[in-house]
């Protein structure tokens, strides 16, 4: 009897961890593209279509599947109570994979437990958990497929689950195959389960793609590529990199070009990696996937250009084990390790993203999502539209029809830019004319003032300096330390 509730132990360690993240949905941190995808979500619910604008298709949202998901949350809970439930889902998803790797590469059950516990309070565990994007869902599918499908050997786990982490999202293409490779090279035999529910899942994924959207590759990919094209000379390549070193390889982001926590961290990792992998262990074949995994998506992505920190909070939280297996299988003065672990590492990192997620949550709940409010009252007529960027926050809560200017939920945007890149934003306000244009920018003292000031007034400014305040001292101390936003200029058409 002890020893069965000895295995529960980390089964009552995911439920600890998850409560305590709990506590993070009260800074309201959410990611504003989540609040894209739950438009979509709430389209189809609408209008019965997977799009942004009505009844027009078109997959704005990098995730087919989390759609799905968000659609059953948005029928089950109605479009007012659904963000907390599915959050709390999230959070549950993610916690439950922990515990999949934790079997994998553990045998101790304590250490099974401080495991889970520990990779959940990680910066990048936390933003999975409650930001609303898709990685809760993408992090157990991925884990669930290491253990069920290569640990157990469920030749149902090799079928189903790669269709659905691609249809989680396309990029994973890396996982699976990265997957698929180190399985070859170190069990010297082809899984066909595999390969079919890999051919399956590609398949599947671009069928549906070209036969509901009329196109192979979903519109999200297609439209950053197009808006974020640069040609970088070598100079550029290397100052490009300095720059944005940290917050691919390290869980924070520091003001300044360099972080020095990061080479600190690299190092430590590549040397808890080098001591587990010399002592032979069945484990290896998982230690070896994850930390490949981990290098090849933040060298693809990093190669690609692509800033959006979300990319890299599975591959930060993978290549962050080795550190924690290190520790708690340290048999002579564990208890320093993990003390030292504790107080220069974890505990810094969860106070850091704790501040973090308050002021977001304070720069992007209570600012951003105001301008949505505002919009929402302001505009009773929800066929107008208007012209922004980003397309979270303002166009969920606003209800109006929305033009981007990425494209990502308007595709006419990406011909415009096509056309003449330079001059896509005025041309596309000259075509569309859109009621409500949402700048950045003081439009009035732009290079295109003149047409602004003769179709267009100013309605509001918006300010972040402006929600900086709170009757929390300390509250407001971390808004004024860190304040989260952007200024906003809104114009209505006059004519």
């Amino acid at each position: 009897m002890a020893e069965i509730k000895n295995h529960r132990i980390p089964v009552y360690a995911v439920l600890v961890t998850i409560l305590f993240k709990l506590l993070f949905l009260l800074t309201h941190y959410i990611q504003e593209d989540a609040f894209i995808t739950w438009r979509v979500a709430q389209n189809l619910l609408d209008y019965g279509v997977i799009g942004f604008n009505g009844a027009e298709k078109i997959s704005a949202s990098t995730t087919h599947l989390y759609v799905f998901v968000s659609y059953f949350f948005n029928l089950i809970f109605g479009k007012e109570n659904f963000i907390e439930p599915l959050l709390i889902f999230n959070s549950i998803l993610f916690t439950i994979g922990s515990l999949f790797l934790s079997n994998l590469l553990l045998k101790n059950i304590w250490h099974k437990a401080l495991f889970i516990f520990l990779i959940g309070i990680l910066p990048p565990a936390i933003k999975i958990s409650i930001l609303g994007m898709e990685y809760g869902i993408l992090f157990f599918l991925e884990m669930m497929l290491l253990f069920y499908g290569f640990n157990k050997g469920k030749k149902w786990a090799l079928i189903i689950l790669p269709p659905l982490i691609l249809f989680t999202r396309i990029d994973t293409i890396i996982f699976l195959g990265v997957v698929f490779i180190v399985d070859i090279l170190w069990n010297k035999k082809i899984r066909w389960s595999y390969i079919f529910g890999g051919i399956f899942g590609v398949g599947a994924v671009l069928a549906f793609n070209w036969f509901y959207f009329g196109e192979v590759i979903n519109n999200t990919i297609a439209a950053k590529k197009l808006a974020y094209d640069k040609s970088f000379t070598l100079e550029q390549n290397l100052k490009y990199f300095i720059q944005n070193f940290g917050n691919f390889w390290g869980m924070l982001k520091l003001p300044g070009n360099f972080n020095p926590l990061t080479v600190i961290l690299l190092i430590f990792e590549w040397l808890c990696f080098t001591y587990l992998i010399r002592q032979k262990q069945k484990r290896n074949f998982f230690l070896w996937i994850i930390f490949i995994f981990g290098w090849v998506k933040q060298l693809v992505f990093l190669s690609q250009k692509s800033l959006f920190d979300w990319y890299y909070w599975v591959p930060q939280i993978l290549l962050f084990v080795p550190v924690l297996l290190f520790v708690l299988e340290q048999k002579e003065k564990r208890n320093l390790w993990l003390f030292l672990l504790l107080l220069f590492y974890i505990i810094p990192m969860l106070a850091f993203q704790t501040v973090h997620s308050i002021a977001t949550g304070n720069g992007e709940w209570n600012y951003r999502r105001t301008i949505g409010l505002f919009l929402n009252s302001y505009e009773k007529d929800k066929d107008q539209w208007i012209f922004l960027e980003p397309a979270g926050y303002v166009p969920y809560f606003s209800g109006l029809k929305t033009i981007d200017e990425v494209g990502l939920v308007d595709e006419k945007v990406q011909d415009e830019i096509k056309k003449d890149k330079k001059n896509f934003w005025i041309n596309t306000v000259k075509k569309r004319r859109p009621k409500y244009l949402l700048s950045y920018n003081d439009l009035f003292t732009s290079e295109n003032a003149e047409f602004i000031k003769l179709h267009y007034k100013l309605v509001k400014e918006f300010r972040v300096k402006d929600h900086l305040k709170s009757s929390n001292k300390i509250l407001e101390k971390i808004y004024i330390l860190k304040p989260s936003g952007s200024d906003y200029n809104l114009y209505e058409r006059i004519d």
